[in-house]
């Protein structure tokens, strides 16, 4: 599976300017709005929404480097007590677009080869890399603060507006024992 350039998508830059110097380069620092599926179960980032590109891209002798970082806005909820998350995170991108893709002759793609991404028509797509960076870098289990208690398991009451907060749990075996006190406790 080779990784090519989307034409229809706004994060596909044309790169014919940077030729095939090594060195040239040029910065892109722009808004994009974020594209489908970048999040995970409880956490991730809107569609649509804003990402805050700050990249340089620049000519390499393999082909183009592309450095930099992306701010997005992450929504979800709190993996113990389920109330709304939002905060801003600022992801690390570097990725580099090869030139010329292996020859299809017949002989194996290598594994390296299987997740290069390729310079096609003068084109690359930051999409996938985007995409990459920031669901990885998303928490497996967020949460809304580090000393979140959570819901209590047996009511569902948020454990921190009861502090103090129990069920008496009896032993079903000894529930027919209970009405020999004579107690209703």
């Amino acid at each position: 599976m080779t990784n090519r350039p989307n034409p229809g998508s706004p994060l596909t830059l044309v790169v014919k300017d940077l030729g095939r110097s090594p060195g040239t380069m040029r910065t892109l620092q722009e808004i994009a709005p974020a594209p489908e599926d970048m999040g995970v179960g409880l956490i991730g980032v809107q569609q649509g929404s804003d990402m805050d590109l700050d990249l340089r891209l620049e000519a390499v002798h393999e082909g183009i480097l592309v450095s930099g970082t992306v701010l997005v806005e992450l929504t979800g909820e709190c993996a113990r007590c389920l109330d709304p998350l939002a905060y801003d995170l600022e992801v690390n991108v570097q990725e580099l677009f090869s030139y010329e893709e292996p020859s299809k002759g017949g002989a194996p793609v290598g594994e390296d080869e299987e997740e290069q991404r390729w310079i096609e028509h003068d084109q690359i797509d930051l999409e996938p890399v985007l995409r990459d960076a920031v669901v990885t870098a998303l928490p497996f289990q967020p949460v809304c603060r580090e000393d979140c208690q959570g819901l209590c398991s047996e009511c569902g009451i948020h454990l921190v507006d009861e502090p103090g907060h129990h069920h008496e749990v009896l032993d079903p075996r000894w529930a027919a024992l209970k009405g020999l006190t004579g107690k209703d406790s």
